[in-house]
């Protein structure tokens, strides 16, 4: 009775012996041609063996993995030590642009292979704006990044990072090698159009993750670029892994190669056979222009009237999609955006593609047929070309700007008499719609307070963060966006101003919207961080009451929000404001919070107003509020807010004129 058991037992653990002994544990990939790699998004191998992550269009993802998932621990069933692992590859990065590209590529060890809800462009195909950093990601990646994202602490636009479970990595360090001779440092371009190789070395003893590159020509340098500690069995969990490479382009139109590959565990990647790869493509070939020139020889009556009506059309048609270009936009190429894709984008800018209508113009809804990516153009007119070379370099720096809260600019066009803005579409429209319109479902009180924090922190990044101060001098309601997460987004950069840390935005030209505008604008003329701050306050404001700053009764009286609120602290009753929509569907103290911090945001004086890192470590509840005083609330406090903000005739005037425009004064 005892022998079958005992057999039964050997059987399984001979079984469990053999499984073991077929895992794969390495792998080698000269080219890739007839390789069974599992390939998803933009990601091919082309006929001459080149694995080809991303095709040059842009705003894609390209992802390639081994089909089969690795064991990553010493025991099959997991629960074992981890085990080291050793991969060699040579990569490729060709680019539209000598010194620009989209996103760089990166190597990949994750649990899963599912990346559908990843983001492009900054992302890499890795992760979302929501996601980044958490540990439910399970991915170990080494990127080589050809941009700089300020969102994730880039230190340059060719680096390479060690990252874990977020596109902010552990460690970072310039691309390049140091000499074994010399042991001097050698930089290395990633967008140099030539293919180098990379190593990345895991240690289990000592839980370092190591990389290394070098130019392909030279053998592997014993001194790595850089590395990190990393605890792999917190990545990835106990269960086997997949290895592979993800990659995405942003608005410029990039190509990412591997040339080959090679994966061991338990010891160094098997060496790569540089005489067998494909070569590297060095050039974009763009598809050939649709005019057809018409070369037919004239031979009779019937061919020049063909040749006529041929010139007819063609005329139309270049008439239909002209474009106003000048000599000094030839800088800002990679920005701009053709007039054809934006009309097919938006069915001909049809109203059934309208959006919305502002005080700047008509904004329309695109999807670019070929990438279904969806956009948002604004039309805005420019009948003066004074001051329009200083307008698009400032469009084009607010295009650089890189913030999870932000609307992403991504370009622009110029034709006739109209400039078009090209944004990030955000599907659920402008936060004031939500707070007013009567078909959209009631906000709650935790996604407000969400988009109060992140809102805070894209001012934040604008006034502090980024290379230069942004001013963006219309926050408000309408001005908010929000994606398909209800995350809400800091759009519309049209009156924006930018202007050198520790210098003045030198421009006394007023505009924005009346019941954001600081009082001191009113006699000053001149933005600054304060004044944001007060907008910001105001927006607060609205959205916590649900109530526009200013309004009118019946009779056309003018009752300012601020007034009631200040009313209601005095009563001791200041909750009672709340949004009366939320039947008192939200927490007190948040409550409180807001809208004290509301009263100090909108403080008549400037210098007495908090700066934007108090607000928002006021927000996350990093710093204590300070109590309000009875000087805040005091009478006087009341009738200098009434002079200065309550009846703006006096900023009306100066602003009436201005209100529409597009600002070039600086």
């Amino acid at each position: 009775m005892q022998f079958l058991p005992l057999t039964f037992v050997l059987i399984l653990e001979s079984f469990h012996l053999a499984l073991a002994a077929s895992a794969v544990d390495q792998f080698t990939f000269d080219g890739f041609a007839g390789e069974n790699l599992t390939l998803d998004g933009t990601a091919v191998i082309t006929p001459d063996g080149l694995l080809m992550l991303t095709n040059g269009t842009t705003l894609l993802k390209g992802h390639a993995f081994y089909p089969s998932p690795l064991r990553f621990h010493e025991a099959a069933s997991g629960g074992g030590a981890v085990r080291s692992f050793s991969t060699a590859f040579v990569f490729g990065i060709v680019s539209e642009y000598a010194d620009l590209s989209s996103p760089g590529l990166a190597f990949v060890v994750t649990k899963s292979v599912d990346f559908s809800t990843a983001l492009q462009s900054q992302y890499m195909g890795l992760a979302n704006a929501r996601n980044n950093g958490n540990a439910s990601n399970h991915f170990l990646a080494v990127e080589l990044d050809t941009i700089v994202n300020a969102e994730f602490g880039d230190m340059s636009d060719n680096h390479v990072g060690i990252d874990v479970n977020g596109l902010a990595s552990a460690a970072a360090a310039d691309a390049g090698y140091h000499d074994d001779r010399t042991g001097e440092f050698r930089n290395m371009s990633l967008l140099s159009r030539t293919a180098a190789q990379v190593w990345v070395d895991f240690d289990a003893r000592t839980s370092l993750v190591n990389v290394t590159m070098a130019p392909l020509e030279l053998p592997k340098p014993k001194t790595p670029l850089l590395s990190a500690a990393v605890n792999l069995s917190a990545v990835i969990g106990e269960e086997a892994a997949y290895v592979g490479f993800s990659s995405s382009t942003g608005v410029v139109a990039s190509r990412h190669y591997v040339l080959a590959w090679s994966f061991k565990m338990d010891g160094p990647a098997p060496s790569l056979n540089i005489s067998k790869l494909p070569a590297l493509p060095v050039t974009i070939t763009r598809a050939p222009s649709n005019i057809l020139k018409i070369l037919l020889p004239i031979a009779s009556a019937v061919l020049v009237s063909a040749l006529a009506i041929a010139v007819l059309v063609i005329h139309r048609r270049r008439r239909k999609y002209a474009e106003l270009k000048e000599d000094w936009e030839v800088a800002f190429g990679p920005h701009r955006f053709s007039y054809k894709d934006l009309f097919h984008a938006t069915n001909g800018f049809s109203d059934e593609r309208l959006l919305g209508i502002g005080g700047f113009g008509r904004v329309y809804k695109g999807v670019f047929p070929m990438s279904g990516v969806e956009i948002a153009v604004k039309k805005v007119s420019h009948e003066s070309r004074q001051g329009m070379k200083e307008f698009i370099a400032e469009v084009i720096s607010i295009g650089q700007l890189r913030h999870r809260n932000l609307v992403q600019l991504l370009g622009y066009c110029r034709r006739k008499g109209e400039l078009l803005l090209v944004y990030d579409y955000m599907p659920n429209g402008s936060l004031d719609k939500f707070l007013y319109a009567e078909n959209r479902p009631i906000m709650s009180w935790s996604q407000r307070f969400g988009i109060f924090k992140g809102i805070a922190s894209s001012i934040l990044y604008l006034h502090e963060d980024w290379e230069q101060v942004v001013l963006h001098r219309d926050i408000k309601a309408s001005n908010v966006l929000l994606d398909v997460e209800m995350n809400g987004r800091l759009g519309d950069f049209g009156l924006a101003r930018l202007y050198d840390h520790g210098t003045d935005p030198h421009t006394t030209h007023v505009v924005g919207t009346i019941g954001y505008l600081a009082p001191e604008l009113g006699h000053t003329g001149r933005p600054s961080k304060a004044s944001d701050v007060f907008a910001f306050g105001m927006f607060m404001l609205e959205v916590t009451c649900g109530r526009r700053p200013i309004s009118q009764d019946a009779h056309g009286g003018r009752f300012l929000l601020v007034d009631t609120v200040l009313d209601h602290w005095r009563q001791g009753t200041v909750t009672d404001i709340v949004d009366p929509r939320l039947q008192g569907d939200f927490v007190v103290e948040e409550a409180m919070l807001v809208l004290k911090l509301c009263l100090l945001c909108s403080h008549p004086l400037p210098g007495a107003r908090p700066g934007i890192r108090q607000v928002v470590q006021f927000l996350d509840g990093g710093m204590p509020l300070p109590e309000l005083s009875q000087a805040h609330i005091s009478i006087n406090m009341l009738a200098l807010m009434q002079n200065q903000m309550g009846n703006p005739c006096s900023i009306t005037s100066s602003v009436a004129g201005n209100i529409s425009d597009i600002p070039r004064a600086r």
